[in-house]
């Protein structure tokens, strides 16, 4: 039998992100599979950038299919399915689960979850999103790890959790807590809105830029003098993230006024 290999370097030429080229080989070597056996593959759960990259590289074979699937329609986190494109997307199983997670939770954070789920032994990209609600949790996995996780995670933080299964149509939007705040800055630049978004000096922010800990819509950037626009999610890895959610005009001092949402 001969097998399929794809040149995978002619197929990632226009990947700049060389922290994104291992995945993006992971994703080829899923679409070889699917090109060799015909058969269906799904990839782990990716963030919005990391799908944008996936979506160039996948666009560029006509014999395949695939569609994004993240448990429900406004998920953030999402695994993508692919697929021979004669088949028939509803007929496909979606190999994702969803648990509901009850207890003393009043006080835990979206961190305390994802951080007993890690503390598994569980790799990040096997964990969808996490929607925290007033009197549950409700989080989204890969099939492959779900039976583990329902049979294993009994605590978070400090607090004994109940577990159990629910069906991803039951999955429900969850609260968002941010904060708002009115600001002014001297420019749109993405060192300036680090600092006064997250109450950074400006040298602090521009040495977190640097060694490519900001994220601007889930991509990583180096440089900071990139301009941010309205309704950008910023990141900062340690630190918390912010929309840019208006940009209101210039002050009497010439300075930006801005309001950041801060999510908590």
């Amino acid at each position: 039998m001969i097998l399929l290999r794809l040149d995978k370097e002619r197929y990632m030429e226009h990947i700049r992100d060389k922290d994104q080229i291992m995945n993006m080989r992971r994703v080829l070597d899923k679409i070889e599979i699917v090109l060799e056996k015909h058969i269906i593959q799904s990839t782990d759960f990716m963030d919005p950038y990391e799908r944008k990259l996936a979506r160039s590289i996948l666009n560029q074979f006509t014999e395949i299919s695939y569609r994004e699937s993240g448990g429900f329609k406004e998920a953030e986190r999402k695994i993508i399915l692919i697929y021979p494109d004669y088949y028939q997307y509803d007929d496909i199983s979606i190999p994702i689960s969803s648990l509901v997670v009850e207890g003393y939770i009043d006080r835990l954070s979206h961190r305390d979850f994802l951080g007993g789920i890690l503390s598994l032994g569980i790799n990040r990209e096997k964990i969808g999103d996490i929607l925290i609600h007033e009197s549950c949790v409700q989080i989204i996995v890969k099939n492959e790890i779900f039976e583990f996780v329902l049979i294993n995670l009994k605590r978070v933080g400090k607090e004994r959790v109940d577990v159990k299964q629910i069906p991803l149509e039951d999955l429900e939007l969850g609260k968002i807590d941010y904060k708002d705040i009115w600001t002014t800055i001297p420019s749109l630049r993405l060192d300036a809105l680090i600092s006064s978004g997250l109450n950074l000096s400006r040298n602090e922010s521009q040495r977190l830029i640097e060694s490519r800990k900001v994220k601007v819509n889930w991509e990583p950037i180096e440089r900071v003098f990139k301009d941010v626009k309205e309704g950008d999610m910023i990141s900062a890895k340690g630190y918390g993230r912010f929309i840019l959610d208006i940009i209101e005009g210039i002050s009497r001092k010439g300075r930006i006024k801005v309001k950041l949402r801060l999510l908590k």
